[in-house]
């Protein structure tokens, strides 16, 4: 089973300062970066620094996964071939716009993997949905290839790409940098948990950019949670905790999700399909909304 962290950490490969830290910080993943983190100047600077200290990110045991340079600017290949080893499960790749480029990467890292002598298909890929042509075709992209581990969204370049002007009240919140309610940006999301739930895949949310507003990250990862995603990524250490909390259940939904699996296999036993508790119908997507609870527990 491939990876899907509730955490992702950035950190920019052009810091290296910033490693250390991200090492020993309570993420689920550490994506450390070679894309937007980076300025065009410094990035084969970056590739070569996290190459290098691949084995210290991942010191403490947390997954390392580099987020790569997109195809078209014509890194991809070299971002891919500096790191790919033993020391990571997986690439991040931004700017992920169709099934072709899905295919393409796969193609690549096939090749890289044979040449490096791994294990065919062990490398995972974690793409960015992050405009408006990767939106409009979301399932293909999450359906592309079995190397896909989760889909992230990416809120900032898909604002960008579509020309939501975040300060003039496309998804900006009174309260804080980022609405999650806001419209501009709730089509996309649930365009990506529908096509990744059909793909059979993860889905990650986009980065909450505001990292001196826990509150309204706290918000932010709640509605994401509630959407139907499966963990949330971070710019700065202070937000692992709040993302951690939001993504893991708490045990009073454990406990009812347990009630309820067990009155509906009591009901199951008497020959009835649907049965009741505490006054409410369980029906079938009830029951499986459970099971998908506990499900994650054992993840």
């Amino acid at each position: 089973m491939r990876l899907v962290p509730k955490s992702v950490l950035f950190v920019p490969g052009n810091r290296p300062d910033m490693f250390e830290k991200a090492a020993i910080a309570a993420a689920g993943a550490i994506f450390p970066d070679m894309e937007d983190a980076v300025p065009f100047g410094e990035k084969t600077a970056a590739r070569r620094d996290i190459a290098a200290n691949l084995e210290n990110l991942g010191s403490r045991g947390t997954p390392v996964i580099p987020r790569l340079n997109s195809l078209d600017t014509g890194l991809f290949d070299e971002d891919l071939e500096a790191v790919i080893g033993p020391l990571i499960v997986g690439v991040s790749v931004g700017k992920v716009r169709s099934a072709g480029d899905v295919r393409r990467i796969d193609s690549i890292i096939t090749a890289s993997e044979r040449r490096n002598g791994l294990q065919p298909g062990i490398i995972s890929i974690y793409p960015w949905i992050e405009t408006a042509r990767a939106i409009a075709h979301a399932y293909e992209v999450c359906s592309a290839s079995s190397r896909i581990a989760a889909v992230c969204f990416g809120a900032e370049d898909f604002s960008a790409d579509v020309g939501i002007a975040k300060d003039l009240g496309g998804w900006a919140a009174s309260t804080s940098s980022d609405d999650p309610n806001g419209p501009s940006v709730a089509h996309a999301r649930g365009e990506i948990i529908a096509a990744s739930v059909s793909a059979r895949v993860g889905a990650l949310d986009t980065p909450y950019v505001a990292f001196r507003d826990p509150e309204g990250l706290a918000r932010e990862a709640v509605v994401a949670r509630s959407m139907g995603f499966d963990g949330k990524c971070a710019i700065h250490p202070a937000q692992l905790e709040i993302i951690n909390n939001a993504f893991t259940p708490q045990e009073e939904e454990i406990t009812n999700a347990r009630r309820i699996v067990d009155a509906a296999d009591e009901a199951e036993k008497q020959g009835s399909g649907a049965t009741s508790l505490d006054g409410k119908m369980i029906d079938r997507p009830t029951v499986v909304r459970a099971q998908n609870l506990l499900a994650r527990l054992e993840l």
